[in-house]
């Protein structure tokens, strides 16, 4: 059988593929070497702001630990009950987790996981992914920063969406329209991800490779490798006359350079996966309407993946500022997280129209999983290689919800994790709690690094409990 996957591979071109060839030879590669955990691992890192419903997230026939807020959404207690661990296999999903009932098998929720010592004006910021008390200048490298180098082999370590340029905003919404800085990931200190907010122009930069001639390619490639070269060397007479910290910090800037050069290599090399996977181009990439801008970078987030563009892909959701009113909210989330009056026209409270927004994110990320379970990779298929990962840059509620951190997971490891359940940990400081520290080199571990025992910055208040390794409730072996 491995002889003829292997006259295959010599008979056929990535070239003359079509949709969801280009994992689909991969997965031919693995079989013909008769490797099968070779397949490439994935991460989707889903961010939303002012916290997650914790509530909400409990199956039905589950002692709910969770206070239903009755004033501002930020003053939830800490949770009073012990720890759970339960097979969702029978249980019925709770309503807003409804468009993952199909993924009930695929799907985590985790609860009372704790990053207490990462803190900031409405968002953890970089400390989220970290795991260092960095909101706004990056002092450590993100997981998704760490896990995209790991694994990411295409032009894109990692490449992130963001429809805001910060999560607390002043005044109206403006979707970016560009690149911008969030505050979510960083390859390193000092050295933050750009997220792109325009879906046009992050269509631009994954498939405009494909859609470009061979000829328009080799200019362009030709023309920015001397523009680089130019600029290297211009930068390299301007760092003999720096010292100390100027030096380290302008290293940095330069470094930058190479990047951007061997990104354009790279999608060189991608040009015929980024022709025959790149969505269609409508009308719908230029609209305003806040789930719209979304499901278009959910949809560029998903072909990145297929294409091989990049492993890792982190999606900001929304900020502060942000108003659904196609959901029937008519007020800014911000005000949502306060539980303020009048903010919907049906007469829902914070709590409802929170609940109703995360049932909308949940709704893209069912469609992407669908999307992914319909490509075959290996044995199974694209979702049993790819995680994606819910959260929230502030906990689990608007204001200080670090104490009990919720996270929804989708998809697989190779079965490095086990699917199906409900985990909450013990309470804050109780025996057997955890940080998400231990669930990010649970990520870490299943994506085959050889993970350290500990990850980010310490919580002090918790020296009296054991913190080190991945979750032993999650990991699979």
């Amino acid at each position: 059988m491995s002889y003829s996957r292997r006259q295959i591979l010599k008979n056929l071109s990535v070239g003359g593929a079509s949709l969801a060839m280009a994992p689909f030879m991969q997965s031919l590669q693995v079989h013909a070497a008769g490797k099968e955990e070779a397949l490439p691992k994935r991460f989707v890192f889903v961010v939303k702001s002012s916290g997650i419903d914790k509530f909400n997230l409990v199956p039905e026939d589950l002692e709910n630990h969770f206070l239903q807020s009755k004033g501002n959404i930020g003053d939830d207690a800490p949770k009073p009950g012990g720890a759970i661990q339960a097979s969702l296999k029978d249980r019925k999903l709770p309503e807003k987790l409804s468009p993952l009932a199909p993924f009930k098998d695929k799907l985590i929720i985790l609860q009372s996981l704790s990053g207490e010592t990462f803190r900031g004006n409405h968002t953890t910021g970089y400390g989220m992914l970290s795991c260092h008390n960095s909101e706004k200048v990056p002092i450590a490298p993100s997981i998704d920063g760490i896990l995209g180098r790991h694994l990411s082999s295409g032009p894109y370590p990692m490449y992130g969406l963001a429809t805001s340029e910060r999560i607390l905003e002043g005044g109206t919404w403006k979707p970016a329209d560009g690149y911008c800085y969030p505050n979510v990931s960083a390859y390193k200190k000092g050295m933050p991800v750009a997220f792109q907010g325009s879906p046009l122009k992050a269509h631009a930069d994954l498939f405009g490779v494909g859609i470009a001639s061979p000829k328009e390619l080799k200019k362009k490639l030709a023309l920015n490798g001397s523009m680089m070269d130019f600029l290297i060397d211009d930068a390299k007479l301007i760092e003999r006359q720096l010292n100390g910290d100027d030096k380290e910090r302008f290293a940095l800037y330069t470094e930058s350079f190479d990047v951007i050069r061997n990104i354009e290599l790279k999608k060189a090399r991608f040009a015929a996966e980024a022709k025959n996977n790149a969505p269609t181009l409508t009308d719908y990439y230029k609209s305003q309407v806040p789930s719209e801008r979304i499901a278009s970078h959910f949809e560029i987030g998903t072909a990145a993946l297929i294409t091989g563009m990049t492993n890792v892909v982190t999606l900001q959701l929304d900020s502060l500022a942000v108003i659904y009113k196609e959901l029937g909210i008519e007020k800014y989330v911000h005000a949502l997280g306060h539980n303020d009056p009048g903010l919907s026209g049906n007469g829902w409270d914070g709590v409802r129209c929170r609940k109703e927004i995360e049932k909308s994110h949940f709704n893209h990320i069912a469609k992407m999983a669908k999307t992914l379970e319909g490509i075959p990779e290996g044995n199974g298929n694209m979702l049993d290689n790819t995680l994606i990962v819910y959260l929230s840059c502030s906990g689990g509620a608007h204001h200080d919800g670090q104490k009990d951190w919720p996270f929804v997971l989708v998809g697989g490891m190779a079965k490095k994790l086990k699917m199906g359940q409900y985990i909450e940990f013990s309470g804050y400081k109780e025996k057997g709690h955890r940080t998400i520290a231990n669930l990010y080199l649970s990520f870490m571990q299943a994506a085959g690094m050889n993970a350290p025992e500990t990850f980010g910055q310490l919580d002090g208040s918790l020296r009296h409990l054991e913190l080190a390794g991945p979750l032993e409730e999650l990991m699979a072996s």
